[in-house]
């Protein structure tokens, strides 16, 4: 995808360094000095930001705000029943690009992926480097590096099919990655794991882009209303992060709860997926 020595990857690495001073700090930054830390004008940065992120370093930062996801949930939580009544379901829209899924059997889950070909390479995405894996039928894992470094996360996704053929062949996934932190194209998924796993990831599946939901929910949606504990453990267990979107499962109280891939990465996600929901503001100023 982005390569370091080209534009595109050049203002790639500043986006994300901003995004991180953002996050690291305590108060709002101003547009000035965050132009100065990113070594731009402020009109430069402002632009560049903005047509990355869709919104305004400013906009952005409300958005990272701690009470960003109780504003979610109150203006943009989505009933996992009204998003099925509204034709959302695993084959449905998912970013803006359509997905297509199906699921491994339970008895090829139990024999550790034994007999299956899983191709994997290291991929940068908008939220950092990822270890983007997929056999013949689609994008089977996607592991952030950001907060766990490269080792801690290739053993934490080949723990889960410690049978399979593993192949370092990231041309073949790059056009799946693309499509699906691009936006454009179809992606296909194909889900191992688990019956009760595969039921709840297809729940998070039916979550709106910009809309959360609790993890109550979801149990209430797969009919297991006091499985909330076991949804949460599948929650944190799904392999294919954002395209699988376990970002959008929050408490019942607002708070993010946990992530596997580490809680900046989850608040980037879902302040990116608001900011694009809203529609572009380059325009706004800091």
């Amino acid at each position: 995808m982005l390569q370091t020595d080209t534009p595109q990857g050049y203002h790639y690495h500043v986006i994300r360094r901003a995004i991180e001073e953002i996050d690291a700090a305590e108060t709002p930054l101003p547009l000035d000095q965050l132009a100065t830390r990113m070594g731009m004008s402020q009109a430069h940065f402002q632009r560049l930001f903005s047509a990355w992120v869709g919104v305004s370093p400013k906009r952005f930062q409300q958005y990272l705000a701690l009470g960003h996801a109780k504003a979610l949930l109150t203006n943009r939580f989505s009933t996992l029943e009204a998003a099925a009544g509204a034709g959302l379901s695993g084959s449905g829209r998912l970013h803006d690009l359509f997905v297509r899924w199906e699921a491994m059997s339970p008895g090829d889950f139990a024999r550790g992926g034994d007999g299956l070909m899983i191709r994997h390479g290291w991929l940068d995405t908008p939220f950092g480097e990822a270890l983007v894996m997929g056999t013949d039928r689609g994008l089977c894992g996607i592991g952030f590096v950001e907060e766990m470094g490269r080792d801690a996360v290739w053993q934490d996704m080949t723990a889960r099919w410690p049978a399979a053929r593993l192949i370092e062949d990231p041309d073949a996934l790059r056009p799946w990655a693309e499509a699906a932190f691009g936006q454009t194209g179809e992606t296909r998924l194909h889900m191992i794991g688990a019956p009760f796993q595969i039921k709840v990831w297809e729940a998070l599946l039916r979550i709106p882009s910009g809309h959360v939901t609790t993890y109550g929910e979801i149990a209430k949606s797969i009919g297991s209303p006091k499985a909330v504990r076991a949804v949460g453990t599948a929650v944190g267990r799904n392999p294919v992060s954002w395209l699988i979107p376990c970002h959008r499962a929050i408490r019942s109280t607002g708070g993010l709860g946990g992530y596997h891939w580490g809680l900046p990465v989850k608040r980037a996600m879902l302040a990116w997926e608001s900011a694009r929901s809203e529609g572009p503001q380059g325009a706004e100023t800091q």
